[in-house]
């Protein structure tokens, strides 16, 4: 999404309740988005906005660059936006990137100006008749960034714009109102989290998960499985109430006990480094029972699934530490057999069954055709077929639109471990099946259900057929 007028209003109207004692002075940026001319376009005269970026090291000096169409001034760097800045912040990151060779990967927002302008600086352009520019005005957003690592990175000039770098303590910068603004906020050059998350386990392994929305790229962790939590908000006295509003807000939830575990390092939908403070919390409760306000379901996994899902690697190595760190409690001994639980999805279409063909190198029913399925972890029967049906074909089902159709309690030989298999209706369904895990199925197709295919899983066409013929259970494979 390209730069837009009411992106850059905003942005103005929030910087000015925090410093109204400049709207007087910023009166000619107000008139410039009033006016017809984009006001982020440098042909736009007799003013336009440009962006800088701040960036502060860890001895709270200021990076700055000598512009060669500044006379060699010592300014920070910045510039023009370009039509592929989707904000002033990242046009600000570009311009330091290009000017610097510092990517966005190497700073991180700062808590006391996060992710606005700490300043907006007026200043008069001098006319380059060499150049055919005339006289004109910049209203430069300056947003300030921290740098992430403790030493700073290696600065790779753009030799055409700009003659040399220093880095200037705070006292020195060059320009007034930036450096006035700079000391009042206080800025130390440390990073710090400035979102917060929370890894919730029930203390016997499982740990609670959240799929984000997939059709949504412009969210972080788009289509990812992420633990539930966000970012701090000026209400926010400390990041454990970050967490506990996000998880109120999220999912109606409330966790006693959280305490911190860790902080996790991603990577922001601007590029930035964010620092993520984890805080971990046991709870035992049912996520199919949360009002869930955001994403697509929240749902129990353990460890070994972790491999199989998509999510940030920074993310699973935290899970896979903490899961290492507390073993789940063994049981007690028992006679009792244990059956493994299937659950599967029947979804019917004008008379037609959709079923996946099995990867040939698949450990089970290889290279034939067999219902999207998958085993119930600990988890709820009906959050299961949601999550694999999502997991595997890139369905999206709700739960409340499910029933149970069919039950087929299964052996495959004599002695072997017995199944029941639990075969769902979906009444309503959103998208189309997609190929989501190669590795398991090659194909989706809808066939007639008087006509199924050769070779299928007998058991899942024995359920077929009794969906069909009105019959809600049959046993496979036992002897009398």
């Amino acid at each position: 999404m390209p730069l837009t007028r009411s992106h850059i209003r905003t942005t103005t109207e929030e910087y000015l309740a925090r410093h109204p004692h400049e709207r007087e002075s910023l009166a000619g940026l107000l008139s410039l988005l009033g006016g017809a001319d984009d006001p982020a376009d440098r042909a736009t005269l007799p003013a336009h906005v440009t962006c800088s970026a701040v960036v502060i090291d860890r001895r709270c000096r200021v990076l700055h660059i000598r512009h060669r169409a500044s006379d060699g001034l010592a300014l920070t760097p910045g510039g023009h936006t370009e039509p592929g800045d989707r904000s002033l912040l990242t046009a600000a990151l570009r311009e330091l990137q290009e000017e610097t060779g510092i990517p966005p990967g190497a700073v991180c927002l700062t808590r006391q100006v996060l992710g606005s302008p700490i300043d907006i600086d007026v200043h008069d352009i001098d006319a380059r008749p060499a150049k055919g520019e005339q006289a004109h005005r910049h209203y430069d957003f300056r947003y300030v960034f921290h740098l992430a690592d403790e030493e700073p990175p290696p600065i790779t000039l753009q030799d055409e714009e700009v003659s040399g770098a220093q880095w200037l303590p705070l006292a020195e910068v060059r320009s007034p109102t930036l450096r006035t603004k700079l000391l009042q906020a206080r800025l130390d050059g440390q990073p710090e989290p400035v979102n917060a998350s929370a890894l919730i386990h029930d203390g016997h392994g499982r740990y609670l998960l959240h799929l984000r929305d997939a059709n949504k790229p412009w969210i972080w962790e788009s289509g990812c499985w992420s633990l539930l939590g966000g970012g701090w908000e000026p209400q926010d006295r400390t990041l454990l109430d970050t967490v506990r509003r996000e998880l109120r807000e999220e999912a109606d939830l409330t966790v006693a006990g959280l305490v911190p575990y860790a902080v996790e390092h991603v990577t922001g939908t601007n590029g930035t480094r964010v620092p993520v403070q984890v805080f971990t919390g046991r709870w035992n409760g049912d996520p199919a029972h949360l009002p869930l306000a955001e994403g697509v379901m929240v749902v129990w996994v353990r460890p070994e699934k972790f491999p199989y899902m998509t999510m940030l690697p920074s993310t699973r190595a935290l899970l896979e530490r903490h899961a290492a760190e507390h073993d789940a409690p063994a049981g007690p001994a028992s006679e009792t057999v244990l059956n493994v639980v299937g659950v599967h999805l029947y979804l019917e279409r004008d008379g037609q069954v959709l079923l996946g063909l099995r990867h040939p190198d698949s450990a089970y029913a290889g290279n034939i055709w067999h219902v999207l399925a998958g085993h119930c972890e600990a988890e709820s029967a009906t959050a299961c077929l949601v999550r694999e049906a999502y997991e595997e074909a890139g369905l999206v089902i709700d739960p409340a639109d499910v029933e149970l159709v069919h039950t087929v309690h299964t052996v495959n030989r004599p002695g072997g471990r017995p199944r029941i298999g639990l075969f769902f209706r979906a009444r309503r369904w959103e998208g189309t099946p997609e190929l989501r895990e190669p590795d398991k199925c090659v194909a989706w197709q809808w066939w007639n259900a008087k006509d199924l295919p050769e070779p299928l899983v007998p058991y899942a066409r024995a359920a077929i057929e009794g969906i069909r013929a009105g019959r809600v259970y049959t046993e496979l494979g036992w002897t009398r």
